[in-house]
C-alpha cells in the first residue's frame, strides 16, 4: 500500500473518529438508556448512536470494506479491508458521568492493523499510528517513557466484566504489581489507557478478556511510539489474545516476572 493511500484511510479513520466523538459530546447531558449484556457489561444508546454515524461515515467513504464493531460484530461484506471499531470504549464511565472515555478505530490490512485512532473529546486528544510511521498526539509525535525500573513505574490495567464469576479475574496480578509499582491505575478504558502508555504518561498496562475493538488501535499506538506488546508469557501479540501487555519496553521482563511469579 502506497503512502498516498495510507494518508487517504488515515483522514478517513480520523474524521470518523471525530464524528464519534461529536456523538458522545452530544449525548452527555441526556438522561441513559441502559442495558446490560451481562450482570456489569453495559451498553447506552450512545453506544450505538456513535458506532452508525462511525460505520455510516466510512461506508460511504470507502464502499466494500467489512466492519467489526463491538456493538453490531462482524458486517456480512468480507473484504481484506477490515475497520475495528469501539464507538465508546469506557461505556461505564461515561454512563456515571466519569468524564475518562474514547472512540476507538482501527484499519486492519490483510490481518495486519496498519493504522489506529483514538478520539478523546473529553481532553480534544487525538491519537494515531500507521505501521512504521510512527504515533502522534494532536498531530506531533510521541514516544514511550524512559523508565527502567518496575519500582518506578506508573501502571494500569483493568478488571473483566465476570469479575464476580471468575477466579481469573486480575485481582491476583493487581494485588502483585501494587506491591511492586510506584503506582496503579485503573480507570476504566482499555483504549485510552494504551495511549497513555505509548505517550509517556504510563509505563506499563496489563489486561486481560478484551475484545479486539478495545486493542486494536491503542496496541498500535504503543509499538509505534517504541514500545512493547506481548501477552503475559512474553509471545508475539494478537488483538483476538484475551491478554495483553503493554510497556515502554525497559520494563516489560520485569512486569513478564510478576505476571508469571
Amino acid at each position: 500500500m502506497t503512502r498516498k493511500e495510507l494518508t487517504v484511510l488515515l483522514d478517513g479513520a480520523v474524521t470518523a473518529a471525530r464524528i464519534g466523538g461529536d456523538v458522545l459530546r452530544a449525548g452527555v447531558s441526556v438522561k441513559k438508556r441502559v442495558a446490560y449484556k451481562g450482570r456489569v457489561n453495559l451498553v447506552t444508546q450512545v453506544d450505538t448512536r456513535s458506532e452508525r454515524a462511525i460505520m455510516s461515515y466510512l461506508g460511504k467513504r470507502f464502499p466494500g470494506h467489512a466492519f467489526l464493531a463491538e456493538e453490531s460484530g462482524s458486517s456480512a461484506r468480507t473484504s481484506e479491508f477490515l475497520w475495528i471499531i469501539d464507538p465508546l470504549d469506557g461505556t461505564t464511565n461515561y454512563a456515571h458521568g466519569y468524564r475518562s472515555y474514547c472512540v476507538s478505530i482501527a484499519l486492519s490490512v490483510g490481518g495486519t492493523v496498519v493504522l489506529g485512532v483514538v478520539y478523546d473529546p473529553n481532553l480534544d486528544e487525538l491519537f494515531s499510528a500507521v505501521e512504521g510511521r510512527g504515533a502522534r498526539l494532536n498531530g506531533k509525535r510521541i514516544s514511550v517513557s524512559a523508565t527502567a525500573s518496575l519500582s518506578r513505574s506508573l501502571l494500569a490495567t483493568g478488571f473483566p466484566y465476570d469479575v464476580r464469576e471468575s477466579r481469573n479475574n486480575n485481582l491476583d496480578h493487581f494485588s502483585n504489581f501494587a506491591l511492586r509499582s510506584q503506582a496503579v491505575r485503573r480507570a476504566g478504558s482499555a483504549a485510552l489507557d494504551l495511549c497513555h502508555t505509548a505517550c509517556g504518561r504510563f509505563d506499563g498496562y496489563w489486561e486481560l478478556k478484551l475484545g479486539p475493538w478495545d486493542v486494536a488501535a491503542g496496541s498500535l499506538m504503543v509499538v509505534e511510539a517504541g514500545g512493547r506488546v506481548s501477552d503475559f508469557k512474553g509471545g508475539r501479540f494478537d488483538i483476538r489474545m484475551k491478554e495483553l501487555l503493554a510497556s515502554n519496553g525497559r520494563i516489560h521482563g520485569q512486569m513478564l516476572d510478576v505476571l508469571n511469579a
